[in-house]
């Protein structure tokens, strides 16, 4: 079986579990072939490519960063198409109409298909006027009509680079993508948009992985970059269309937990279409901590992750000052495994306010209850190893999607207490704490409930331990999505050529004279003149 794995920002570049998870389910499937379709965000990313194993057959790459002028001009015919096609689009954009943008879509990528890239035509000034039209018809947002120059050329500028897969080479080339098995897309949003294409040209499966959701995202990080009203309300409207199109047109989803589900269905997807897949954990790493006859050091919380917002560390430090107040020989060991560098500081500031440096006696030098550490550091060569450290797994967060250190502390065996966002409620499922989020003084509670009762974190961590062997390893992972690809190759789906999958026998691929059946008919010899 060919499948055509579809990344943005991922695999093969991530080293983190936005890319380890496509690593595990390449390495875990060796009897397919795979052919690896990446879309980079940065030039760093591309310099941080993690090897491949030999049976992924073909790796294409394209950047999303960098300039994509191939010099190619249209004539005077290619540019009224392109504006007919183009001015559809952004209607459908601006005016909330799905069928206005699958029609402007799938013009503008018949036209890539058939002249060739459309660089130029899109950062041109008919196209900045197409926007400017759009954002100002009748019925349209109050911020989109307040769109200025400046954000329209913005605008202009961000949706070249959200459609360059329209103008790629990946599709009619021999072996390409169009000659897949299956599309899978590791994610939604751009990087699932080639898989339309094949499946609206070529009719390959289409199946779409989310273990974020990437609308979600796209909210959050244009309003983190500090966009300006019109060009974040333009470049929402366009993920929400492309979100609405991909669910539609998808031939199955796997959401990766309750949460990214219901944003799909949300977003118009079928509920039939859809089947929870969670993500793999390699469950051996954390073997020695979970089974490990001793819970850690009885008075430490430690917490796990990047520091960033997000993470809400400011609500974890109050809460850690109530929890010394009750339990003067409690300790929090704070792991990190990237920072951002301001927040990190901010949080250190307000831990030696809230922690003077404190001494047994007078020629001890102090010490600070709470301390910064990094994963790979001394004092936690492993994740496993932080884990290990202390009796309870804090989780502070106020935006989660699948909370990932939450189950690696399930496999470590360790009590967990969690704010309840994202599916951190799911993922627990009973085996843990959960309280609300920015409220300092129910996650002291919880983590005071469980220091001062032993036996009752031992149990829980037990069972979360459990629970994550059943659920969140790589070998369910793998099993599962083995499954889907046979259904979803078993449908029989016909191509526009009138193939059929399975149709030409795989002994057929092997050069030699038994390629040629012995019933098949002699061809006549041609009679020279």
């Amino acid at each position: 079986m060919r499948i055509g794995l579809l990344t943005e920002g991922g695999y093969p570049y991530a080293t983190g579990e936005a890319g380890l998870w496509c690593d595990r389910l390449v390495r875990g499937l060796p009897q397919h072939e795979f052919e690896l379709y990446a879309l980079s965000r940065t030039a760093e990313q591309e310099r941080a490519r993690v090897p491949l194993p030999p049976h992924v057959t073909r790796l294409r790459t394209a950047p999303l960063w960098a300039p994509a002028d191939d010099g190619r001009t249209h004539s005077r015919r290619e540019r009224r198409r392109f504006a007919d096609c183009f001015r559809e689009l952004v209607h459908g954009i601006c005016a909330g109409e799905g069928d206005a943008f699958g029609a402007g879509l799938y013009g503008l990528a018949a036209l890539a298909r058939e002249q060739g890239g459309m660089y130029a035509a899109l950062r041109s000034e008919s196209a900045v006027r197409a926007v400017e039209s759009a954002c100002r018809a009748p019925g349209t947002g109050t911020a989109l009509q307040a769109v200025q120059v400046a954000d329209l050329l913005e605008c202009v500028d961000e949706l070249e680079r959200l459609l360059r897969p329209l103008s790629l080479d990946w599709y009619e080339e021999p072996g390409g993508l169009g000659a897949a098995d299956i599309c899978h897309a590791a994610a939604g949003g751009v990087a699932a948009l080639p898989g339309l294409l094949a499946k609206r040209f070529f009719g390959v499966p289409l199946l779409v992985t989310e273990y974020g959701v990437q609308l979600r995202a796209h909210y959050l990080g244009d309003r983190r970059r500090g966009a300006r009203p019109a060009v974040r309300a333009l470049l929402a409207a366009f993920h929400i269309r492309l979100a609405g199109e991909i669910y539609a047109r998808a031939d199955l989803l796997t959401p990766g937990n309750a949460h990214a589900r219901r944003w799909q269905e949300h977003c118009g997807a079928d509920r039939d279409l859809i089947r929870t897949v969670y993500p793999g954990m390699e469950a051996d790493r954390f073997a020695a901590a979970g089974e490990a006859a001793d819970c850690g050091d009885p008075d430490t919380l430690v917490w796990v992750g990047r520091i960033e917002p997000a993470k809400d560390l400011v609500a974890l430090l109050h809460a850690f000052a109530e929890v010394r107040r009750a339990a003067p020989r409690s300790r929090l060991r704070i792991f990190a495994s990237a920072a951002a560098p301001g927040y990190l500081a901010d949080c250190r500031s307000l831990a030696a306010q809230l922690f003077p440096d404190e001494a047994a006696d007078a020629v001890t030098a102090g010490e600070n209850p709470v301390t910064f550490e990094e994963i790979g550091g001394p004092g936690a060569p492993s994740p496993a190893e932080a884990y290990g450290s202390g009796r309870v797994v804090v989780l502070s967060s106020v935006i989660e999607g699948f909370p990932v250190t939450l189950a690696e502390a399930m496999l470590s065996g360790r009590a967990t207490v969690s704010t309840d966002v994202g599916a951190v409620r799911e993922v627990i499922g009973g085996t843990g704490l959960v309280v609300p989020p920015r409220n300092p003084r129910a996650l002291a509670d919880a983590c005071l409930c469980l220091l001062g009762d032993p036996e009752r974190a031992q149990r829980l961590g037990a069972a979360a331990r459990a629970r994550a062997l059943e659920l969140f390893t790589v070998e369910q992972n793998v099993s599962a999505f083995q499954e889907i690809y046979l259904r979803l190759l078993a449908r029989g789906s016909v191509r526009p050529d009138g193939e059929v999958p399975f149709a030409r026998p795989p002994e057929a691929r092997v050069p030699g004279h038994w390629t040629t059946p012995s019933w098949a008919p002699v061809p006549s010899p041609e009679v020279s003149a």
